[in-house]
């Protein structure tokens, strides 16, 4: 007989049901992931060795828990997440707006149905799923919300006084008995309503509109707050801070391959929707690099944080650049280009928050920046060090393709060309193929084409070249060519 088959209490009790605190409910069930082996969090990565065991164990110490952290880190999913350390079913007695247990009833109703109904009293069971709360902390929330309020309608249908607690209409922590009930954003709670919780926490009394009701409610609390908040907006009022139990310090991906993977996991969709799309592996690194180098610009405000959502959508971005510019020339297949980085500039501009000084360049200036900063970071993992300055002796590696556009009037790479017009243009640089067959010798035939225009941007960045954005393309062409011919 499965469980959930079970309609009375004393059928329950027959069953030889054990009750247990939600609490114990998610140690006892992660104390059995651990000695399985088995993946307590899945689709977390980064996390492995930091924010996960910590984690786990306020589990296992029955902790309150304030996931701390900068925007884009993962909190609200590893709150989520810890619905599947529930168990699958739980029982409560039918009817009850706030899940009771029939072991253990807190409200009037279960409380006066189990002694009218005893071992009789309908169950009902609840899916843990159905076990997790959520609400976003904002300036408007009340007590009434979250705690409950005086119902006129029901104490006018039921014929009761407001001396009768019958007229309570809970809010949403009663309602979540027994469940995860997750406050995103605590410090902008408003204090007062901070308050409101210390009791909820520690001994379980609520006070609704005069009446003091005992209601040891049964709830596993998981707080999110981003340290800007502390400053910008609200606080933690300390009373409340002191009944949490375990503070988590939550962080950003510590390395590219962490943050790929991250992208990779978040954007599987779009990848599935768009395979007529090839992405070289250095495209994927430079779009994570992006996000590196804006959590560290001058231009950036780095106490709000760059979100891992930058990456996701910027690449979203970056594949719907290249699939919209190959269904414009009819090609069924393309490869993304360093051209294409300019389509996700939207992606950047939204993402970031800018301090004065970058206000002062504007948005899209810092979001190019940010693109060719990631350029030069990555380049130097490929090729020979650029330098400013270099000794007569030295050999320039890039002295034969700078030469080569010192004799062009410019060269264009338009974003309407198709991949076949693409490569050719490029191939056209022929002092290119020496640098690639001398430095990346085993470069698949797919990526030539991107490693040639990475060059071409690389060499911009350094001055080597100047590079102009067009309405529909770029252009290249030697720094100093033009300037003397002018003359």
């Amino acid at each position: 007989m499965e469980i959930q088959q079970i309609k009375t209490f004393g059928e329950l009790k027959a069953e030889g049901y054990e009750h247990k605190t939600i609490k114990e409910e998610l140690r006892r069930n992660l104390l059995q992931k651990i000695m399985k082996k088995e993946t307590t969090f899945e689709g977390i990565h980064g996390y492995e060795y930091t924010v996960i065991p910590e984690l786990e164990r306020a589990i296992l110490s029955k902790h309150n828990i304030n996931l701390l952290g900068l925007r884009g880190q993962a909190k609200t999913r590893l709150a989520r997440q810890m619905v599947s350390l529930l168990d699958e079913y739980i029982p409560f007695v039918a009817g009850s707006e706030i899940n009771d247990d029939p072991f253990k009833p807190i409200s009037r109703f279960a409380k006066e149905t189990l002694a009218e109904k005893g071992d009789k009293t309908p169950i009902d069971w609840l899916h843990r799923e159905d076990r997790f709360a959520e609400k976003l902390a904002t300036p408007d929330v009340t007590v009434a919300d979250l705690i409950g309020d005086v119902d006129p309608i029901k104490a006018a249908n039921l014929k009761l006084t407001y001396a009768d607690d019958r007229v309570i209409h809970f809010g949403m922590i009663p309602r979540a008995n027994r469940s995860i009930f997750v406050i995103n954003e605590l410090p902008d709670l408003q204090a007062r309503i901070q308050v409101a919780l210390f009791n909820i926490l520690q001994e379980g009394d609520v006070q609704i509109r005069g009446f003091k009701l005992r209601l040891p409610l049964d709830i596993h609390f998981v707080f999110t707050a981003n340290p800007e908040d502390y400053t910008n907006r609200g606080s933690i009022v300390t009373p409340l801070k002191d009944r949490i139990g375990s503070q988590i310090l939550t962080h950003y991906p510590e390395n590219l391959e962490i943050a790929r993977t991250i992208t990779e996991q978040e954007t599987s969709e779009a990848i599935s929707e768009k395979q007529n799309v090839y992405v070289p592996e250095l495209a994927k690194d430079i779009l994570e690099q992006i996000s590196f180098e804006a959590r560290q610009s001058e231009f950036i405000d780095a106490k709000s944080g760059v979100s891992a959502r930058l990456s996701i959508t910027a690449f979203e971005n970056l594949l719907s650049t290249a699939e919209r510019r190959a269904l414009q020339n009819g090609d069924e297949q393309t490869t993304v280009r360093m051209g294409d980085f300019m389509g996700i500039i939207p992606a950047i501009t939204g993402k970031v928050e800018l301090v004065y000084e970058g206000e002062q360049e504007g948005a899209a200036v810092v979001a190019k920046q940010l693109i060719a900063d990631a350029v030069k970071t990555e380049f130097e993992g490929y090729f020979p060090k650029i330098e400013k300055l270099q000794k007569e002796s030295d050999i320039d590696p890039y002295d034969e393709v700078v030469s080569w556009f010192f004799e062009q009037s410019g060269f264009e790479l338009l974003d309407t060309l198709s991949d076949a017009e693409y490569q050719a243009r490029l191939d056209t640089i022929a002092p290119l193929n020496a640098l690639l067959a001398k430095h990346l010798p085993d470069l698949a035939p797919e990526d030539r084409a991107f490693f040639k225009e990475f060059v071409l941007w690389a060499l911009s960045e350094y001055k080597k070249l100047s590079k102009h954005h067009l309405g529909d393309g770029l252009h290249f062409k030697d720094v100093y060519g033009g300037y003397i011919s002018g003359l």
